[in-house]
């Protein structure tokens, strides 16, 4: 006896969808000011939760206390460097336009150094007496404009200084809260996972946490250091405004573009102003510090997660073009996740033989 098909009813269907559709954007609505915050602050505790483990075993495994010494890191390592950093250029910005708008401030070097260099010394001194004729007012007209146009821009950008402290304050309290329940909101993550793609989600949540933590051991270390140590070689240099230089050294390593933009210019300022010596010193300095990230980023990536490092550049350049700084975390998890899932999916099925099988032969028509 066959059983009568199941009627469904289409209108209610069609109601329920849209109204759990609605429910879910109302609710992305009332949390939209605080998503940011909280994803800065999940990314954070998950790349630093060994860190808090660590530090709770230091004080006697109670965790209250390790929460408010991670808090104070976070406050002391992220949030305060920037603010200051940022009011700093926010309180000479009308001097540093000044400065920057004026002509009279520009002043083109004779660079007498250049005929020293052998085999083309000569014609590269003779060459830049040529493009600096006239005491190169031509040459700094068609210059100083751009220079002034830039520097207005970056500080306009700098100038939304409530913005980044409302971030800054809403990641410090989100990233407390995620240190001391961590466990609880790990665990509903996992049971949602669980629920939505059986034992594949669960991996996948697993293989995000590890994507961004190989991130944040491979980029943002690397970054740090490759700034910090190109910071330390500006200060001794003699370069102005060495701090100013450092953090936007640091934003340039994490968005692979390297150190570079920032030591090159420095050193070719130390030639133009005929302190050669210091200008050689700091070119080697900057050759070190370039070529670290070659040696150091792989390593921490692989103490991360065993991805591919093309997989995780690739990530993370795409992501911080698609989303801003926070795509820096976004696009490596979502391109390891997807790889590993398509891996797994491929696995259910033996790989192909090596050789390839006999071609039927071909028909010939007639």
């Amino acid at each position: 006896m066959t059983e009568p098909h199941k009627r469904y009813d289409l209108a209610r269907l069609i109601f329920g969808i849209l109204f759990i559709v609605i429910l879910i954007l109302a609710c992305f609505w009332v949390v939209q000011p605080f998503i940011l915050g909280f994803t800065w602050a999940g990314m954070v505790v998950i790349a630093t939760w060994p860190l808090l483990l660590k530090v709770q075993t230091m004080t006697w495994g109670k965790r209250m206390p390790a929460v408010i010494i991670m808090t104070l890191l976070l406050i002391l390592v992220f949030v305060l460097p920037f603010g200051l950093v940022i009011n700093s250029i926010v309180d000479n910005s009308g001097q540093l336009v000044d400065w920057v708008s004026k002509p009279d401030n520009w002043h083109i070097p004779k660079l007498v150094w250049l005929e020293d260099i052998p085999m083309v010394g000569e014609r590269l001194y003779k060459g830049w007496q040529s493009l600096t004729a006239d005491s190169g007012k031509a040459l700094v007209a068609s210059v100083q404009p751009y220079a002034g146009a830039t520097t207005t821009w970056f500080v306009s950008q700098v100038a939304h200084v409530g913005r980044f402290m409302l971030h800054g304050t809403l990641m410090v309290v989100f990233s407390a809260i995620l240190y001391y329940k961590g466990e609880a909101v790990a665990k509903g993550i996992r049971h949602f996972a669980l629920r939505l793609a059986a034992s594949r989600g669960e991996s996948a949540v697993i293989l995000g946490a590890q994507a961004i933590r190989a991130v944040a051991l491979g980029v943002v270390v690397t970054a740090l250091v490759q700034a910090l140590l190109g910071g330390i070689g500006l200060a001794v240099a003699g370069i102005s405004y060495a701090t100013l230089l450092t953090v936007l050294m640091f934003i340039c390593c994490l968005a692979q573009i390297g150190p570079s933009l920032i030591l090159f210019p420095s050193v070719i300022w130390l030639y133009w102003t005929g302190d050669n010596t210091w200008a050689t010193v700091l070119l080697v300095w900057s050759c070190i510090v370039v070529s670290l990230d070659n040696v150091l980023r792989p390593a921490l990536i692989r103490m991360g997660a065993d991805l591919p490092l093309l997989l995780i550049l690739s990530g993370v350049i795409g992501g911080l073009l698609a989303f801003g700084m926070i795509g820096l975390f976004i696009g490596p998890v979502v391109l390891a996740v997807s790889y590993r899932l398509i891996s797994a999916w491929m696995d259910e099925v033996p790989e192909p033989t090596e050789q390839l099988p006999d071609l039927p032969p071909s028909i010939n028509k007639e």
